[in-house]
């Protein structure tokens, strides 16, 4: 295979978008078992005490992640996230007014291999969200196995990450007054597995737990869609009935997370390695449904609410797609 390197002579500003993502793939990747590891290795040696003292910070801390966090401001607006922003680039595109006297529900379609777009747009000042819906503050649900890593917890609550359980999300929607967005990729871990270039499969057909939750607390929905979120990323073949597919699928269920085997270009050249291609993604915040409040919403009211909300994200994606390359004849296939 012919390896086709980077050239020599690149303006600065690209490398440091590079070396922006290149912090934020290993975070994902590796910065939760790295500190794993730390934790364990200071726990025997002489910095012990750190140890000890973070134990005991952890056991005070430890419903933390479903009270909302402790997201720090600082952090979230670094320059690091403008540079990862442009790499791409990322766009925020807003369509509708929020209230911010209103909590709102925000369902991101699809979630892609790292949900680059959401990460940037709702954890981060990157893109404007802030200055584009003011009085929101948007929080972004994580799997929850991610929040039992020391240290690897806390960074990511200072970006407004929350564990992806009802706990989690009902305490700011009913404890935290008005104005919170609560972001939540839909399709999980499962639907990162048909994260393939090229494809608008939308696990959500049996998705009614979040449109639920709306109904409970008289949250709004609002339907978010990515657009080239599946494109910075190649997977290896791993169609349904494939044995790939069937340990994905298999290790999922046990583990809790999914494991696309994912690939793109490289550091410093462009032929193979994990960091995405340098494609576009522009994530498109819908129209608002208004939801009003029922505690104990009937079946055919659920059933109502999750198709309307089906409609609605079917139409932003029709009436989105020509401005973003995708073909006239192209659909969402919902699962």
């Amino acid at each position: 295979m012919k390896i086709n390197f980077a050239p020599l002579e690149l303006p600065m500003e690209r490398r440091l978008q590079t070396a922006a993502v290149m912090q934020w793939v290993f975070s994902f990747i590796a910065l939760a078992p790295l500190c794993i590891i730390l934790y364990i290795y200071l726990l025997f040696t002489r910095f012990w005490l750190v140890g000890v003292l973070y134990t005991v910070w952890w056991f005070f801390d430890y419903d933390t992640p479903a009270r909302g966090g402790h997201r720090v401001n600082a952090l979230c607006d670094l320059k690091v996230w403008k540079y990862m922003r442009d790499y791409f680039p990322i766009k925020l595109v807003k369509t509708a007014d929020l209230d911010p006297r209103h909590n709102y529900i925000l369902g991101f379609h699809p979630h892609g291999v790292l949900v680059a777009g959401a990460f940037t747009s709702f954890c981060t000042c990157a893109t404007g969200f802030r200055e584009l819906f003011p009085g929101l503050t948007s929080y972004l649900l994580m799997l929850p196995l991610w929040f039992r890593s020391p240290f690897f917890r806390d960074y990511i609550m200072c970006a407004g990450l929350i564990p992806s359980d009802k706990k989690s999300a009902s305490y700011l929607l009913c404890k935290r007054g008005v104005g919170n967005a609560v972001v939540i990729a839909v399709g999980g871990a499962p639907e990162a597995l048909d994260a393939h270039p090229g494809t608008y499969n939308v696990l959500l057909a049996k998705k009614k737990g979040f449109i639920k939750m709306a109904m409970e607390h008289g949250a709004h929905l609002v339907p978010v869609f990515s657009f080239g979120e599946n494109e910075v990323f190649d997977q290896v073949g791993n169609q349904k009935g494939t044995w790939l597919r069937w340990l994905q699928e298999r290790l999922q269920r046990i583990m809790g997370v999914s494991l696309p085997l994912f690939h793109a270009r490289g550091i410093f050249q462009y032929s193979f390695g994990l960091m995405p291609y340098r494609k576009p993604i522009n994530t498109v915040v819908g129209r608002p449904i208004r939801v009003e409040r029922n505690e104990k919403p009937t079946a055919e009211e659920l059933d109502a609410l999750h198709q309307l909300y089906m409609d609605e994200l079917s139409n932003l994606f029709e009436e989105h797609k020509g401005n973003y390359g995708v073909d006239e004849d192209t659909h969402l296939n919902f699962v």
